[in-house]
C-alpha cells in the first residue's frame, strides 16, 4: 500500500525543509520527490510503503522548530466522505462553558475542572455535572452574551465548506451545549449537530444537564450511526478534536486528527495539527489551494 507524507506550514514551507525531509526519507526510499499542494505552504510526498514510527518522529523533529506539521496517510480513500468534528477548542477558539463561567466571575474554578477533564484526569460526566451546578440560578442572558462572543477557529469555514462541496457529510458533535452547537453549525454549514442540553427554567439556569449526557462513548456512537446510515465505512471518516473526550472518534476514524491536542489524545493518532489551522485537514486529504473555499 502506498502512502502520502503531507507537510503543512504555519508560516512558510520552503525547499530547504523539503530537502531535509527527502533526505531523511532517502535512507528508506530513493528517490523521494515532492508535489506542491499550496506553494510555500503545503506539499505532499508519495511513498511506496508506510514509514516506521522512528522515521516519522525524525521528520517531525527536523521541521517542528519551523512550525511545520507532518501527516502520514494511506493513498487509498484519501478524501473523506464524513466529517465528525468537536466544537470547543476545535471548531471554535475557546471552551464555551469556561467562557460562561468567566462572564459570571467563576472562571478560575470552572476552567481548572475543564482542563483536568480534557486531559482525561476526571470523568467527563462528573466534571460536567460539577461545573454546571456552579451556574445554578444564573440568568440565561449569559448564554446569548457568550454566543455572540464565540469565534470560529481559523480554517473552520474552509474545512466544512470545501468538504461539503465535494460531497462529504459534516457533523458537529460536542460535549458542549446545543445552544452553541446550533449556532456554530449554522455559521459553518454543518449538516447536523449534537450536544448536551443545558436545563433552564423561567430564564434561569437550573444547574443541571439533561440526560443522557453526551460524553466520549456517545460521540463514538453518533459517528457509528452516521457511518451506517450513509452506508459508509470507518475508513471514510475524518474525525478531529482536541481533548480526551475525542479519543474514541479519533482512534477509530479512517483519518483521526488531533487539533492542538492534549497529551492524552496524542496516543489516539499519529496525525496532529500542532501549529497550523484547520485547513491543514484539507491538505492532508490532498486538496490543493485552488480547491479550498476561502470565504
Amino acid at each position: 500500500m502506498t502512502f502520502f507524507l503531507t507537510l503543512v506550514a504555519k508560516k512558510e514551507l520552503n525547499e530547504t525543509h523539503l530537502d531535509t525531509v527527502c533526505g531523511i526519507l532517502d535512507r528508506s526510499f530513493s528517490p523521494a520527490e515532492f508535489n506542491w499542494l499550496h506553494e510555500g505552504k503545503a506539499a505532499e510526498i508519495q511513498l511506496p510503503a508506510c514509514i516506521d514510527d522512528k522515521i516519522f518522529e525524525n521528520i517531525i523533529s527536523a521541521i517542528d522548530k519551523d512550525r511545520i506539521d507532518a501527516f502520514l496517510t494511506p493513498t487509498e480513500n484519501r478524501r473523506k466522505k464524513l466529517l465528525i468534528a468537536d466544537m470547543d477548542s476545535t471548531i471554535v477558539t475557546s471552551e464555551t462553558l469556561d467562557d460562561i463561567a468567566a462572564e459570571l466571575g467563576i472562571g478560575d474554578i470552572v476552567s481548572k475542572i475543564t482542563a483536568r477533564a480534557m486531559r482525561g484526569e476526571l470523568d467527563f460526566k462528573a466534571a460536567l455535572t460539577e461545573r454546571v451546578a456552579l451556574l445554578a440560578g444564573k440568568s440565561t442572558d449569559v448564554l446569548e452574551t457568550i454566543r455572540n462572543k464565540t469565534k470560529l477557529t481559523d480554517g473552520a469555514l474552509s474545512l466544512v465548506k470545501t468538504m461539503k462541496k465535494n460531497g462529504a457529510i459534516c457533523v458537529l458533535i460536542s460535549g458542549g451545549f446545543t445552544y452553541f452547537t446550533e449556532h456554530v453549525a449554522d455559521l459553518c454549514g454543518f449538516d447536523h449537530h449534537h450536544g448536551n442540553i443545558l436545563s433552564t427554567h423561567n430564564n434561569r439556569i437550573t444547574g443541571r444537564v439533561e440526560e443522557p449526557v453526551l460524553d466520549k462513548s456517545a460521540k463514538f456512537s453518533f459517528m457509528q450511526e452516521y457511518v451506517l446510515d450513509h452506508k459508509l465505512n470507518m475508513s471514510d471518516v475524518l474525525a478531529i478534536g482536541d481533548g480526551a473526550n475525542d479519543y474514541d472518534i479519533i482512534s477509530n476514524a479512517g483519518l483521526g486528527i488531533g487539533f492542538h491536542p492534549k497529551d492524552t489524545l496524542k496516543k489516539a493518532s499519529r496525525n496532529h495539527i500542532r501549529h497550523g489551522d484547520l485547513t491543514a485537514a484539507l491538505y492532508v486529504q490532498g486538496y490543493t489551494e485552488t480547491e479550498i473555499i476561502r470565504k
